[in-house]
């Protein structure tokens, strides 16, 4: 019999909270998108602080304990040798990474990439093939790509490759055409093969160049059988929210909503709350952390989603029956304070509430983010993960 019907899994994609024993290893000694985000900004998060974020997240300003925590709380140190979307998502699922999909940052992609790119794009030229900013390398070739058709290629720090279209000209569906395409090619050698393709739509608007929520992910399958197909396969009703479908490719997926904002996937969560619904995993990626405040070194924005979260979160935790479950951590640190553009290896925060704990507590130092996937798994009686911790019977 599972303990809890419902159980909401929220992402906070990129807030990290603090170096780990790694960070020095990946290049962050130092990072702590949390704090440093806070020290730019004061965070006004009244519902996390309830539950107990200060007593595992250091926040500029707040020195008070709180000696009654209304969650359980931790910190997580990353098993896989990674720091990115789909190393931490597939860690929670169950899917250790041992060897990293290939960068691009110092050179671009190869020319024979690019070749059998541009004949999969119906011949038309590529433009760009560097390590970018998204929205820095559009307001420069946008133009070129509008009266020419010329397709923009770019990578990050991740391990991506990127294509930005006009909504206009080329049209959102020719754009998902060419990112099934680059997905297939990419996927054909092991020395091209990224983590994602990802499509960026943009529109053109008094002069601007604005992305749009119409963005694709076209990440590699998952590499192992992971705890959402077990859950299907239980009779759970699993539901993506946000990214969550594409990252795991819809393996696993009853249902889906998204792309959208955080307000609107969390807004998602919140009515499916508030619904007679029962037997279901809410899995819900928070995206905005990395993609619009991390990644562009925006702490004042970061800061501010940050407390945007806190009303929503308050909202989900008013919506909530006492036998829901509330899981919170993330996948990776995005440093909005940091050097360069890239995700930043960092502790990750987990927060567990029900309506129905007695007295929860501060559980330490965690190891994997299988361990929320654990909390998940032997909820519904399904089998446990390899890549994290259990603590479901701490859990009263």
């Amino acid at each position: 019999m599972t303990k809890f019907k419902r159980i909401f899994f929220i992402v906070t994609d990129g807030l990290g909270i603090g170096e780990e024993p790694r960070s020095e290893e990946f290049g962050d000694k130092g990072a702590n998108s949390f704090f440093h985000a806070s020290e730019v900004l004061p965070l006004n998060i009244p519902n996390w602080k309830k539950l107990g974020i200060c007593e595992i997240a250091k926040i500029a300003g707040h020195n008070a304990r709180n000696k009654n925590p209304l969650a359980y709380m931790a910190r997580i140190q990353e098993m896989s040798n990674g720091k990115d979307t789909i190393t931490g998502h597939w860690e929670m699922m169950g899917i250790y990474t041992k060897v990293p999909n290939p960068l691009f940052i110092e050179k671009g992609f190869p020319k024979e990439l690019i070749q059998k790119l541009e004949e999969a794009f119906d011949g038309r030229k590529i433009i760009g093939n560097r390590n970018a900013s998204g929205t820095q390398i559009l307001d420069e070739l946008g133009r070129q790509h509008i009266e020419k058709g010329d397709i923009i290629i770019y990578t990050s720090p991740d391990s991506t490759l990127q294509i930005i279209g006009d909504e206009n000209t080329l049209g959102v569906q020719k754009l998902t055409e060419y990112g099934k395409k680059a997905r297939a090619i990419c996927s054909s050698k092991p020395e091209w093969n990224v983590a994602r393709i990802i499509t960026r739509p943009f529109v053109e608007e008094n002069g601007k160049f604005i992305r749009t929520f119409n963005r694709h992910d076209f990440p590699n399958k998952p590499t192992a059988r992971i705890l959402l197909e077990d859950l299907v396969e239980k009779g759970v009703e699993v539901i993506g929210v946000g990214k969550i479908n594409d990252i795991f490719t819809g393996v696993g997926i009853s249902k889906n909503y998204g792309p959208a904002s955080d307000d609107e996937n969390m807004d998602v969560a919140i009515n499916i709350a508030a619904s007679n619904s029962t037997n279901q995993l809410v899995f819900v990626n928070l995206v905005q952390f990395d993609s619009h405040y991390g990644h562009r070194r925006n702490p004042v924005g970061y800061s501010e989603n940050i407390s945007r979260l806190d009303i929503k979160l308050g909202k989900l935790i008013n919506a909530m029956r006492e036998d829901d479950l509330l899981i919170m951590t993330s996948d990776h640190g995005n440093d909005p304070t940091y050097k360069g553009t890239e995700h930043t290896r960092e502790y990750l925060p987990l927060t567990v509430f029900s309506k129905s704990f007695k007295k929860p507590k501060v559980l330490g130092t965690l190891q994997g983010l299988g361990t929320a996937g654990n909390i998940v798994a032997k909820n519904f009686n399904v089998p446990l993960l390899q890549t994290g911790e259990d603590i479901f019977d701490k859990l009263v």
